[in-house]
């Protein structure tokens, strides 16, 4: 009964919520479906048609979808490496102080969005790719620092103990009798993570960083509609290749 009626009030409060919102944000949805609204947008989703496929066109598309690929997967290379130092100190694995210190910096660092980062990061590298895998690294390393600590908290530490009380070191210890039983799930994370960075790799760009996103920001702001259509077909080609690949990955990993 209790929780029934904690459910109830919990929907009732989000209900409240969102009026409060379209109320307080005054939204107009019915401007969409004037006549004059309906005009406009066919307008401008016409502009979009047919996309740009010239072969020069088609080679800086390549080109920047190939500079996207790059920067998510540098970036979330570099994400698994320093997480997976961080995890360590983040699961305990070196005393109290050092948990909680790295935990924050985790927290600190997966609490800023990607495009802060990014804005960030132009600022202090200049525009290009290199802003771009900067900011994706950041903050990967503190989603990816959090998940592998996790993971390794969760894992039996039996096998590791058994192998120090044979006379083995830490590292081995860790390498021989830990690690195995994480790295199927750190893989599984990281290949996730990779996912979404692609995509996030494209939005990127609109902060100057690079790729896809870069060559959308140009062509939207010049009104050139017709090579805008030709990226973001682009950008939803190489997303959902990447997607079906990192899922069969991900299931042939268990």
């Amino acid at each position: 009964m209790k929780r029934t009626l904690l459910n109830a009030l919990t929907l009732t409060l989000l209900c409240a919520a969102v009026a409060a919102s379209f109320i307080w944000l005054q939204l107009d949805f019915s401007s969409l479906v004037t006549a004059d609204g309906r005009e406009q947008m066919a307008r401008y989703v016409a502009a979009f048609f047919p996309p740009n496929t010239s072969p020069a066109w088609l080679a800086k598309l390549w080109q920047g979808a190939l500079e996207t690929l790059a920067i998510s997967a540098i970036g979330t290379l570099l994400a698994a490496l320093f997480g997976a130092a961080l995890s360590l100190l983040a699961a305990g694995r070196m005393g109290t102080l050092a948990r909680s210190l790295c935990r924050l910096l985790l927290n600190a660092l997966r609490s800023v969005p990607e495009l802060v980062w990014a804005a960030l990061m132009v600022l202090a590298a200049g525009l290009g790719p290199f802003a771009g895998t900067l900011a994706l690294a950041l903050h990967t390393t503190g989603v990816l620092g959090r998940l592998f600590a996790e993971a390794l908290e969760n894992t039996p530490t039996a096998p590791a103990t058994a192998l120090r009380e044979a006379g083995a070191g830490r590292i081995v210890a860790f390498l021989y009798g830990t690690l195995p039983g994480v790295l199927p799930q750190w893989l599984s994370y990281t290949l996730y993570r990779w996912e979404n960075n692609i995509r996030m790799a494209a939005v990127l760009g609109f902060v100057g960083a690079g790729g896809l996103g870069q060559m959308l920001h140009v062509t939207l702001s010049l009104f050139q509609q017709s090579k805008a259509s030709s990226v973001i077909i682009a950008m939803l080609v190489m997303v959902l290749l990447v997607d079906a690949s990192s899922s069969w990955l991900r299931a042939r990993l268990g």
